[in-house]
């Protein structure tokens, strides 16, 4: 079912729009469970680790993923694994240690705390299971994920020539149309489910770059040349830190929640160098070495749409017996049949502007059967690393790199 956070009180859920206003003064948080602190760990390993494997297939791309979403998706589908393939995608998601239930219930109440966390940003997660119609699908796998996931549960005839059609539009409607498509017609004959995760993102700064400060401006490729870019700028009290390895802001939105984590590698650092270096300890120093400062911050206005293909970089995190026809086991799914991943599909969209941030991800699992003190000025004219994450659990919603524009 598809979830919005434009609460008006903590958890309590509203119909959507675009308004992402809310009370001026912030709620209190309730406390975070150990399962939610795990998963949210857990989600940032496996963040950071999808971002390298990606990256360095494609290091002088722009990248944008959303490792809430990636992990939403395969959390649905653990549900139907057994034997090897569920000890692989365990592995992969950096799910060691916890329970199939542990699993489950912390996916669920770290949705409804993220879905609740600051009303002046909204945030939409919607789940969705798309069977062929006439394929038999165990009870407990619908029920699971009906249960922790709030999936949305439909059984429709993939041999309809409008099929697709009626699975992207759900897809470009829990997008708010930034994503109008995942899957691609016609669906093949072998393929018999989709499990969907959509994520929906839009705040505005809590300091806002007043778009008559922008200018003309040039941005630095990676491969040297020179982009015309309008670049913002803005001048306050900033998060900020730096070493040898990077600069670093962390720029909120609405009840400084929900931020955005911009990573400059420091001049003579390569992007590739500070790739290298990121993982959920060196995140977390860098979050925890923030001080507030007065910056005048110079950061170009973009958007990016992205789409991969995430079968190979999954299998080489531990997933290989997932994607193996005759060696996966979804028996969970269907005792009766050999299923297998056919594919992991990931599209984005990310636009940064004056305004704030307005982002989207979908995952796409196809089964098939066989973030006196002086000015620093930090300009943001080369390659960086950004990071869109919740303050308080650690959770990451998006990472990227731009490398062009």
């Amino acid at each position: 079912m598809f979830r919005c956070i434009l609460l008006l009180l903590p958890l309590f859920i509203l119909s959507c729009s675009d308004d992402t206003t809310g009370p001026e003064t912030p709620t209190p948080l309730r406390p975070i469970s150990s399962g939610e602190l795990a998963l949210a760990r857990a989600n940032s390993a496996f963040g950071f680790s999808l971002f390298t494997s990606v990256t360095d297939a494609t290091p002088e791309e722009n990248v944008f993923l959303s490792p809430l979403s990636v992990m939403m998706a395969l959390g649905m589908t653990v549900n139907g694994a057994a034997g090897e393939t569920w000890t692989g995608m365990r592995q992969a998601l950096h799910f060691e240690g916890m329970t199939q239930e542990e699993i489950n219930q912390s996916c669920h109440d770290i949705m409804e705390l993220l879905l609740g966390m600051d009303p002046q940003v909204r945030l939409d997660i919607a789940n969705s299971i798309w069977s062929r119609a006439g394929y038999a699908v165990e009870e407990d796998f619908i029920e699971t994920n009906r249960r922790y996931f709030d999936a949305d549960i439909e059984s429709l005839d993939f041999d309809r020539a409008d099929a697709a059609g009626i699975i992207n539009a759900w897809v470009s409607r829990m997008t708010q149309g930034r994503i109008p498509e995942i899957v691609a017609a016609p669906i093949p004959d072998w393929v018999v489910m989709y499990i969907i995760n959509a994520v929906y993102f839009k705040g505005t700064w809590t300091q806002e770059f007043d778009p008559s400060d922008t200018r003309d401006d040039s941005f630095i490729a990676i491969d040297g040349s020179s982009r015309p870019v309008k670049m913002m700028q803005r001048t306050g009290s900033t998060r900020y830190t730096q070493d040898d390895l990077v600069e670093m802001v962390d720029l909120p939105y609405g009840w400084d929640r929900y931020s955005m984590a911009v990573l400059l590698p420091r001049e003579g650092v390569s992007l590739a160098e500070l790739r290298k270096k990121l993982s959920t300890e060196q995140w977390d120093a860098w979050v925890k070495a923030l001080k507030e400062r007065d910056v005048a911050l110079q950061l170009p206005r973009f958007t990016l749409e992205y789409e991969v293909g995430l079968n190979d970089v999954l299998a080489s995190m531990g997933m290989e017996a997932a994607f193996a026809p005759g060696r996966a086991d979804f028996s969970g799914i269907n005792p009766e049949n050999e299923l297998f991943i056919s594919a992991v599909r990931h599209k984005t969209f990310v636009q940064v502007n004056e305004e704030g941030t307005e982002a989207a991800a979908v995952t796409s699992v196809e089964i098939g059967v066989t973030s006196v003190p002086s000015v620093t000025v930090m300009r943001v004219d080369r390659p960086f690393v950004f990071v869109i994450h919740e303050r308080n659990t650690g959770a990451i919603l998006f990472i990227g790199q731009l490398t062009d524009i």
